[in-house]
Order: C-alpha cells, then structure tokens, then sequence
C-alpha cells in the first residue's frame, strides 16, 4: 500500500510564509507527477501547483510568485513553500501524487488526508 503523509499547515497572518511538506512511503516502483491542490470553504478542489520527477513545474496564476514547489526523489518528498500568503489562500491542502506502486501495475492516483491552512487578515 502507497501512503502520503502531509505536514506544515497551520494558522498565519497575511503576509506570512508556511512550508507544506508530503512523503510517500509503502510499496513504491516510481512517482510521476508530485503536486498540492487547494480547497477552499465551500468550493471545489483545486491544483495549486505540481512537479513532475523531472523537476517541470506548473502553478494556478493565482500562486504564481508567491509559492514555490519542489522534491526530493530520494526521499519521495515534495514542498510547498508558500509566502505572501493572502486569505484567499485558507483551506485544506491536499498532497497527490501519480505513482506506479510495482513494475507490473499501471499507475495510480493517490492522495494525503488534507492539511489546513488559515490565513488571518
């Protein structure tokens, strides 16, 4: 079994910075993609940003300049540095990653439990 574990989030003023951080563990052939969605009270989850083991990244405009992705693939890890948060970035972050668990399966979706995030103005 793949598991991720999400650490990091918390309570912030605006302005402020928090570091996300998420690790795969269990039965692991490869990760493709590694990235962070957003969902914010009542509305839709969201891809805020993603890399992909070769280190491409892509953001939502919203978080661009601001937040920062990347990954460790010795550790099966990725970040999310996120500064200048505003209260528009509140929610609960969630930790996807595309892996394929051995060589004989295709790959698969898997996701964190969620990490909250609360910016205060």
């Amino acid at each position: 079994q793949v598991q991720l574990e999400e650490f990091g989030g918390g309570l912030v003023q605006a302005g402020g910075s928090l570091r996300l951080s998420c690790r795969a563990s269990g039965s692991i052939f490869r990760i493709n993609t590694m990235g962070w969605y957003h969902q914010a009270p009542g509305k839709q989850r969201e891809l805020a940003a993603n890399i992909t083991n070769g280190g491409t990244t892509n953001y939502v405009d919203s978080v661009k300049g601001r937040f920062t992705i990347s990954r460790d693939n010795a550790r099966n890890t990725v970040y999310l540095q996120m500064n200048t948060l505003k209260p528009e970035d509140t929610g609960v972050y969630y930790c996807h990653a595309v892996i394929r668990s051995t060589w004989l399966r295709p790959e698969d979706d898997y996701w964190g439990q969620g990490t909250q995030v609360t910016v205060s103005s």
